[in-house]
């Protein structure tokens, strides 16, 4: 499955008890559409994501950042002390691919991110 979207905040490297570590971050996907009565809607999604692969990951995705995500969805439900029932979603990503970066000091210019391979090499 494949998921695009816009990066929260920059993402963490966070350690579990048992010593692997993992990269959290989340992202937001802006939908767009219009009611049977003409008005416009826009609703956004807000998806928390898991990438277990790399830590060094983290340093490539930052707050503001457009990336696109390929993995799975997965569901985490638990008992709160209170005892109510909660869950959510979660997106495990085995990989992923930064369309663009946010660049230092504005809010909304952005750059592309080449993919470190020369264009001229395509066969077309």
């Amino acid at each position: 499955m494949e998921i695009i979207g816009r990066v929260t905040k920059d993402a963490q490297v966070r350690k579990l008890k048992d010593g692997r570590e993992l990269v959290a971050f989340s992202i937001a996907i802006n939908d767009h559409y219009k009611t049977k009565s003409g008005e416009k809607r826009e609703e956004t999604t807000y998806i928390n994501c898991s990438y277990w692969v790399n830590v060094k990951a983290a340093e490539l995705i930052r707050k503001g950042g457009i990336v696109s995500l390929f993995g799975r969805i997965g569901l985490n439900a638990y008992k709160s002390m209170d005892g109510d029932f909660h869950a959510h979603l979660t997106f495990h990503v085995n990989a992923f691919k930064v369309i663009a970066q946010q660049k230092k000091g504005t809010a909304k210019e952005y750059q592309p991110v080449s993919a470190g391979a020369d264009n001229d090499d395509l066969p077309f």
